[in-house]
């Protein structure tokens, strides 16, 4: 790794999350400590309540750690930040806007000019598959294409990181797949890091180069492993690696660590 590289890591250190409810303390999230390289794609996948999100929020900088540093680039991370995009679950495009306004919408914000900010638009509606798109509003698109256009305005601002929250959760199972080739494909053209949350263990495997699974109470990382069943720098894969054994096996390793965190492990080992 060059020594760029190095400085542009995401760093987690003790990072720990309480919340006060009905005057008492909750551990959301245990002190953890983390670092994710440049050009990562991690995916993290848990039982509900494991603190995926909260996780999340936090390197997003929505929500403030109870105890803690995170370092971006040697820069203490204390709020939102442009360099940190995210895409949620539902696509929270701006209906009044279009398709192509919702791509140009951050652009404006950093008053970039006009006939630069198109022409960035355009370049990321290409990349999505969207330019034919950029004309409509948001409601005239399809669930998954809706979903394109909130990637392609995250990618427009060029952050360094990417934080995705099941953004392919409420889709169909075609529309699913279809978008996470779509996804590699982007990841393998402009390596950015991703961290991706999800409740699929296939999903977190078939996209991933590194899969974190979090167990509950309190939110804890409790396994954290390359994904080497696609070969050297997570090469891109197709849809039929999900049948060969190295996937598969990872997936049911997985899958026990989830079962594990949720205390079941005992009895689907017995179902078997």
């Amino acid at each position: 790794m060059s020594e760029l590289d190095a400085r542009n890591r995401l760093v987690l250190t003790d990072i720990g999350v309480d919340y006060h409810s009905g005057g008492e303390t909750v551990r959301a999230l245990a002190p953890t400590s983390l670092t994710i390289d440049p050009g990562e794609f991690v995916c993290v996948v848990g039982p509900s309540g494991c603190g995926k999100t909260t996780l999340l929020q936090v390197l997003a900088g929505f929500l403030e750690p109870t105890s803690g540093t995170i370092l971006v680039g040697g820069q203490h991370v204390r709020g939102p930040d442009p360099d940190r995009g995210v895409v949620f679950q539902q696509p929270n495009l701006y209906p009044w806007l279009t398709v192509r306004g919702n791509v140009e919408f951050g652009l404006r914000m950093r008053h970039m000019p006009r006939t630069e900010r198109a022409a960035t638009a355009d370049r990321m509606l290409d990349l999505v598959g969207l330019r034919e798109y950029g004309r409509r509003r948001p409601y005239e698109l399809s669930g998954g294409q809706q979903q394109r256009c909130q990637i392609a305005r995250v990618l427009a601002t060029d952050p360094r990181i990417i934080l995705m929250d099941e953004p392919f959760g409420a889709l169909d199972a075609m529309t699913r797949e279809k978008l996470q080739l779509e996804l590699l494909d982007l990841w393998h053209q402009r390596r950015k890091t991703i961290v991706f949350v999800t409740h699929s263990v296939e999903e977190a495997i078939f996209l991933g180069t590194r899969v974190l699974v979090m167990g509950a109470q309190p939110g804890r990382v409790i396994y954290d492993r390359q994904v080497s069943c696609k070969g050297d720098n997570g090469a891109q894969p197709d849809s039929r690696i999900r049948s060969t054994p190295e996937f598969v096996a990872m997936r049911d390793e997985v899958a026990a660590k989830i079962y594990e965190a949720q205390g079941v492990i005992g009895s689907v080992v017995a179902a078997h």
